[in-house]
């Protein structure tokens, strides 16, 4: 393992905000945070926001720096990855921003019900052979419910026209409240501060031509989600 990874794994140990919990204390366990973070972390009731596979955290501090008033977690299980977001938000004194280094798969170990406001999937792997590792499948659409607030928001960001038709097929036949949907995010009219956060990966798409594709929707409690892989990729609309 290269020199400086290893130094990186060493520094986290002492960030404040990033929390790393073994595998055997949260699997089909609960953090002891699950439920508290407003009162127990945070100490304020400001609405919850999770970006999963939050890589090098840059869009999570992105959107807590854009946002003061609501707090935000991102969530990763690369330590090497989350220490640049750890570290950027020590340096700039961003308090209402933490990392969680876990597994996705065990994130509903975290959240307890209606805890979450809203979900981000910025670039994740679209998983082409994989439909059940997507995270816009149902699989996990079915952990979001667990903890997301009712017709909490799901916000997909990705360079995948594939992920991103697939995504809004599954939303289409559950019936989901669809309130932005865009295959050209950046030339569609769009006009919110937080979209115009950009990664060093998204960059290099846009510097590339490719184009950016973004949905939101509203994800109801309590319903059954069934899975859609008829429309892949083929136009909706």
């Amino acid at each position: 393992m290269p020199k400086k990874k290893l130094q990186r794994f060493e520094e986290i140990k002492t960030f404040p905000n990033v929390l790393q919990p073994v595998f055997r204390e949260v699997f089909q366990k609960d953090h002891p945070l699950k439920g508290n973070w407003k009162n127990t972390y945070f100490e304020n009731e400001n609405p919850i926001i999770l970006e999963l596979g939050c890589g090098k955290g840059e869009y999570t501090i992105g959107l807590a720096r854009t946002n003061p008033g609501s707090s935000y977690i991102g969530v990763d299980i690369k330590g090497a990855r989350i220490w640049k977001g750890a570290q950027t938000a020590l340096l700039e004194g961003i308090s209402n921003v933490v990392f969680i280094r876990t597994r996705i798969e065990l994130v509903s170990s975290f959240f307890g019900e209606s805890e979450v406001d809203e979900i981000w999937l910025t670039f994740p792997d679209p998983q082409p052979k994989k439909v059940r590792k997507r995270l816009s499948s149902s699989r996990f659409l079915k952990c979001y419910q667990r903890f997301l607030k009712n017709n909490g928001r799901i916000h997909l960001k990705t360079d995948s026209d594939m992920l991103y038709r697939y995504t809004l097929a599954l939303a289409v036949r559950n019936h989901f409240k669809i309130l932005h949907r865009t295959e050209d995010l950046y030339h569609s009219g769009i006009q919110n501060d937080i979209l115009q956060i950009r990664t060093f990966y998204e960059q290099q798409f846009l510097d590339k031509n490719l184009k950016i594709k973004y949905l939101c929707f509203e994800l109801p409690i309590g319903t059954a989600i069934e899975e859609q892989v008829a429309y892949e990729g083929q136009m909706l609309f």
